[in-house]
């Protein structure tokens, strides 16, 4: 039994855009037992990152790629599911987004879009075709297991994709904050061991009253982190 393949209204990806590949990978290897490296089977030669027990989670883009201009600063980039990209994001638009990718097939992977979303955090929109996103076991270690959303008006934000999406989020938390965006939440089994393994680039904090840290690389890359068995999950 697995957690994911995602469904509509549920993330299902996430992309480390970084200036620092070396840095970033040394950095959550050590926190997180992540495994960033290029995928050989794919003919695109992309990085992926899969973690301790071989679970694929993510990937990795190089912002020196010139693909990219030059003033895009490192971010996590997160992918939610929707059934129909162009919909969604006309609806997105009409309540209040910007559009900033226009939908686009991604070869036979899928279809996106990047937006802006009213209360200033980046989100992609995701139709699958042949890919789905990640796929794990209920509560296994260092895996995605929630998404938290910071801004200033996180109630709005709520309204915001509950309108959008046409679904709730039960793997999603609205919460007060000054730079809006979307962060990870990683499960772990030893929250301590964590913050010993990267000592000056935690801050503590909290998720409903439960221990958790905010992880940040040395170029910036925030994750938050809690203990797995502090944390129950529910479906989407």
């Amino acid at each position: 039994m697995t957690a994911h393949p995602a469904s509509p209204g549920g993330f299902c990806w996430m992309d480390l855009k970084t200036r620092d590949l070396a840095g970033t990978t040394a950095f959550l290897a050590a926190a997180l037992g992540w495994h960033l490296a290029v995928d050989e089977e794919d003919w695109r030669r992309s990085t992926k990152i899969t973690t301790a027990d071989g679970h694929l989670i993510g990937g990795v883009s190089d912002l020196a790629n010139p693909v990219y201009p030059p003033e895009t600063p490192p971010h996590i980039a997160s992918y939610l599911t929707v059934d129909v990209v162009d919909r969604r994001a006309a609806m997105a638009v009409a309540a209040g987004a910007r559009l900033v990718v226009p939908p686009f097939d991604a070869g036979d992977q899928g279809r996106m879009a990047t937006l802006v979303d009213p209360v200033g955090a980046a989100v992609s929109f995701w139709q699958p075709y042949r890919f789905r996103g990640w796929e794990f076991p209920p509560r296994a270690p260092g895996t995605p297991q929630r998404m938290v959303l910071t801004c200033q008006q996180p109630d709005r934000a709520r309204e915001f994709y509950r309108v959008v999406t046409g679904t709730t989020f039960a793997r999603a938390d609205f919460v007060v904050g000054d730079a809006p965006q979307w962060e990870v939440m990683v499960g772990v089994e030893d929250l301590e061991a964590v913050a010993a393994r990267v000592h000056g680039r935690v801050s503590s904090s909290a998720d409903a009253g439960r221990p958790a840290l905010r992880l940040t690389s040395p170029e910036g890359l925030a994750l938050r982190v809690v203990q797995l068995h502090h944390h129950r999950l529910g479906d989407r």
